[in-house]
């Protein structure tokens, strides 16, 4: 019976007691702050800024790893701002513990980290430096597994205004293959007796390539930002984050741009810089904006498999889909639902070639309103001249191993971007300018590969359950019939 208690009243009192105790005993044994002090030495900070201090002159600075712990504390708790978390210093003894400051004392200032920032941090590696140290530690450890890496890209919405803008005319950015891309289609053109292209002149107005202008909002709050509008989501203002990481959710790389920047325009960037670090990649798991001849080339001729999804044809209803139309490799012409043979016509500057129907029969064909409604009864086809590559991932879409290692970008890219924003305050940022965005975002994905280490490393007697390697009979399936052979892979 809850009657059977006696009522008590806490005596208040006590709160003005003077008590002996150290900082120490006051923060839990199994407090997380604990584990990530116990993970990584910091002191190689001091290594990384020795240069950005003077040795003999001017006044004591603040200890620069308790400037760069107290933005770690804000990514690991997702504070909103640096003004927040030095509030939640203030008062919480955990974070004082971790900063080395007794109970007592002076918290710096809020602005204190800014003003560092601008005048030493800006323009360091210091925050790719500290990155790239906690992901060796976790390599060290034997938690990273790349023999399948998972890349993906998420936008962060801007600190600026939707409706502050001005509009201005922007060339659009140039893919890194263009000039390979150009070879070859010279190449093919010459083969077929056609004049080859010029290279494009970035500088000139009339170009309509790939490098060509197109009209671009700009906000006049964050000019560095760019217009993000997807789906049905809200139009605002955005940064994009293209990262990397492999089976265990650990962050390879990261790479920061506007938002109106398309996810794949930033992919050969983050995957040669992941490529370079981890030469045992086997298999790369991207989403259907990534699948293109490009990217998928790129992948293959790494020595890696592109694991990617079904793509849906943007035909219009009531017309025949391109999968419809059978391309003969031997005799290099297409062969539409009738039966009738599109033949190739030239090589165009996107790297497409077209294959063309006979018009004479086309315009007495029965299915001509499902195929064309050309006012010259022509019917186009176009395959790009990397179109082997795609197939390739086709192939590699149908297996039953790349329908798994597919299905796990739910708990690996998907699951880092959910916690970074639910979790560590990845949602939107109050910080203006590409540089400042990108320092912060990189040490925030730092800060989630050293609370799992942390965490890890606490049970070390638990490791991440092994992983065999992609068996080597993918690689000899899907490249033994490829056309040109791979580095490391040819027959």
């Amino acid at each position: 019976m809850w009657g059977d208690e006696m009522l008590t009243k806490k005596n208040r009192e006590i709160i003005e007691q003077v008590e002996l105790v150290s900082i120490d005993s006051l923060v839990p044994q199994d407090h997380l702050l604990r584990a990530v002090e116990e993970s990584i030495d910091f002191n190689f900070i001091y290594d990384e800024v020795k240069d950005l201090y003077s040795e003999n002159t001017g006044r004591p600075s603040i200890d620069p790893v308790v400037l760069i712990k107290l933005l770690m504390l804000q990514a690991l708790y997702g504070i909103r701002s640096m003004r927040q978390t030095i509030r939640e210093v203030e008062v919480n003894v955990a974070y004082r513990w971790f900063l080395g400051y007794g109970l007592q004392e002076k918290i710096p200032h809020f602005s204190t980290f800014g003003k560092n920032y601008e005048r030493r941090f800006k323009e360091s590696d210091l925050f790719e430096k500290i990155f790239e140290r906690v992901l060796m530690e976790a390599i060290e450890c034997g938690f990273v597994k790349t023999d399948a890496v998972f890349i993906d890209a998420t936008h962060i919405k801007a600190s600026a205004n939707k409706n502050k803008y001005i509009e201005k005319v922007a060339k659009q950015r140039t893919q890194k293959y263009k000039e390979e891309l150009l070879k070859e289609i010279n190449a093919e053109r010459e083969a077929n007796g056609k004049k080859p292209f010029e290279e494009e002149d970035d500088d000139d107005d009339n170009n309509k390539g790939e490098n060509s202008s197109k009209k671009v909002r700009v906000s006049t709050t964050d000019p560095e930002s760019g217009m993000f509008q997807k789906g049905e989501k809200e139009r605002c203002f955005a940064y994009t984050a293209s990262v990397a990481c492999d089976r265990n959710n650990f962050v390879l790389g990261v790479k920061i741009a506007p938002g109106n920047v398309h996810d794949s325009q930033v992919f050969s960037d983050l995957f040669q810089e992941v490529n370079d670090k981890f030469s045992k990649i086997e298999a790369v798991v991207v989403d259907a904006g990534y699948k293109t001849p490009g990217i998928c080339r790129e992948i293959i001729e790494a020595g890696a498999l592109p694991v990617m999804p079904y793509k849906r044809p943007m035909t219009k209803d009531g017309y025949f889909k391109k999968r419809e139309y059978v391309y003969d490799e031997y005799y290099d012409c297409y062969i539409c639902p009738n039966n009738q043979i599109l033949e190739y016509s030239t090589t165009n500057r996107a790297g497409y070639r077209e294959y063309r129907s006979n018009p004479q029969i086309c315009c007495k064909c029965p299915m001509r309103l499902q195929c064309t409604k050309s006012k010259n009864y022509t019917k186009i086809i176009t395959r790009h001249i990397w179109e082997h590559y795609i197939e390739i991932a086709e192939d590699i879409r149908h297996t039953q191993w790349g329908k798994e290692l597919y299905k796990m970008r739910g708990q690996t890219i998907e699951r880092v971007f959910a916690d970074a924003k639910e979790k560590h305050g990845m949602r939107y940022t109050n910080l203006r300018g590409l540089r400042k965005v990108g320092h912060y975002l990189t040490l925030l994905f730092a800060c989630m590969n050293l609370k799992k280490l942390a965490l890890w490393k606490k049970r070390r007697g638990t490791f991440p359950p092994t992983v065999p390697a992609l068996h080597s009979f993918f690689l000899k399936i899907f490249f033994a019939f490829n056309k040109k052979p791979l580095l490391g892979y040819a027959s």
